[in-house]
């Protein structure tokens, strides 16, 4: 691997384009994981069980299009403007437009076997080929922007704040824009919320091209004529040996199934526990605040005591907090607020350090292998985050079956009971299982991590 002296240094375009990059994305996947079991209940009334089918379905998929579009990542050669940077600008549009054809809220009164049918191709349109042909690009690209560790934290925390800004623009602005009330009642304007959906398509498509023409690929494998010559079959034993590999694997399928039911589920308690989506919007606020104010601290912590140690505390402290709001249940929603935004300022040191975790692990598998497989590395990791996300979908659908949640029971005292039980308690086991495996199971601690950069750094300066 070598990173060429005749581009620009590192800087500050760079992070602003790795941010828009991640700000692109999720218009369109906070989107999907946040509102789009509520807009299929709520709107298109299918059952909650069957839209968490059709989400695990799509993941399945995604086993052989994350792991196709790694690997042709990965064989393919560089152009003037890098190996990843061309794949996000072919997918931009595909993308942003998939997505918004999932949300035609003007086909609710059709047949269910349509609407089953139609959120089923749309979806995997959407999921399993254009977001992952833009997405794992994406991701795989930071360890091409930058070979130094601590470009890397920058580039991991930029793009943190990205997904920051994006649930932010979406969590606060469907709530305000999207709702009605009647009779009583918070109901979600299916109308609404479609023309919300094409306008986060086209946001997605412009902050697409700003990751674009902002950011620069310096680094080039040395090792790339290798990558070529490692069969799947090889790429996958080499993952299996890579410890390292598989605990950050379950560490993300975990992590995403916890944190994206408390992203769902939040659309369920504000309108039919506590009936405010005016508290949801500020809540909103106040937790993606105390994420950014996070970022502050993320960075020193980790230099100091290490990206995975300070990873673990901050799920333990989530997961306490959760705990605490499943046991208190606060009958007023500030509190709940209050709460709920401690809860994020912990995650968001976990966040801000989070996508440097896999630019580690991608440093371990090059020591461990000798080839460098960002892209195919990435995307097995990129399918890990979404098996966690359809396993958040799918048992938050199912455990909504479970409960009778349906258009006319929304209200019911039992269900509504029910809803707060899921958005709670599964969010504070998923958190607790996380920091145990960062404290136990990933290896690649602080030490460890500063020794693969020494070791890396010199086999390339004499390769």
């Amino acid at each position: 691997m070598t990173l060429s002296s005749k581009l620009r240094p590192f800087g500050l375009r760079d992070k602003l384009g790795y941010l828009f990059g991640d700000f692109g994305n999720d218009f369109t996947f906070i989107l999907s994981s946040s509102f789009l079991l509520k807009f299929y209940t709520d709107v298109m009334d299918v059952p909650a069980a069957i839209v968490g089918v059709i989400m695990m379905i799509a993941r399945f998929v995604d086993a052989f299009t994350d792991v196709t579009v790694g690997r042709l990542c990965d064989r393919s050669r560089a152009t003037p403007q890098g190996k990843f940077k061309p794949w996000i600008l072919r997918a931009c549009v595909p993308v942003a437009v998939a997505s918004f054809l999932i949300y035609q809220s003007g086909l609710r009164h059709l047949p269910l076997a349509f609407k089953v049918g139609y959120l089923f191709v749309t979806y995997i349109l959407w999921g399993s080929v254009f977001y992952t042909a833009v997405n794992i690009p994406y991701g795989s690209m930071a360890s091409a922007i930058s070979s130094d560790p601590g470009d890397r934290q920058s580039l991991s925390t930029f793009r943190s704040v990205g997904s920051l800004l994006a649930g932010l623009v979406i969590g606060a602005g469907v709530p305000m824009l999207a709702y009605d009330q009647v009779e009583g009642n918070t109901i979600l304007n299916g109308a609404r919320f479609t023309a919300l959906a094409g306008a986060f398509s086209v946001l997605a498509v412009v902050c697409h091209l700003l990751c674009y023409f902002l950011v620069t690929e310096r680094v080039r494998a040395g090792q790339e004529s290798e990558s070529r010559k490692v069969s799947i079959r090889q790429m996958l034993i080499n993952a299996i040996s890579n410890r390292a590999l598989i605990a950050i694997i379950a560490a993300s399928i975990v992590n995403l199934l916890a944190t994206l039911t408390l992203q769902s589920m939040a659309n369920y308690v504000f309108p039919n526990v506590y009936r405010s989506t005016q508290a949801q919007s500020v809540a909103t606020f106040l937790m993606t605040g105390g994420m950014l104010f996070s970022a502050a601290f993320a960075k020193p912590l980790t230099q100091r005591l290490g990206k995975a140690e300070v990873s673990g505390g901050a799920n333990a402290v989530a997961a306490a907090i959760c705990l605490l709001l499943y046991v208190l249940r606060p009958q007023n929603v500030w509190v709940y607020v209050l709460l709920s935004t401690v809860n994020f300022m912990a995650l968001g040191v976990f966040t801000m350090v989070s996508w440097a975790l896999i630019t580690d692990v991608i440093d371990h598998q090059e020591i461990l292998t000798g080839v460098r497989e960002d892209g195919s590395v990435y995307a097995l990791y990129s399918f890990a985050r979404k098996l966690g996300q359809a396993a958040s979908a799918g048992l938050s659908g199912f455990l909504l079956s479970a409960i009778g949640y349906s258009q006319e029971t929304a209200f019911d005292p039992g269900v509504v009971h029910g809803i707060y039980s899921i958005a709670t308690l599964l969010p504070a086991v998923g958190f607790a299982i996380l920091a145990a495996i960062l404290f136990f199971w990933y290896p690649l601690k602080k030490t460890l991590v500063e020794s693969n950069v020494l070791e890396l750094k010199k086999r390339h300066e004499n390769g």
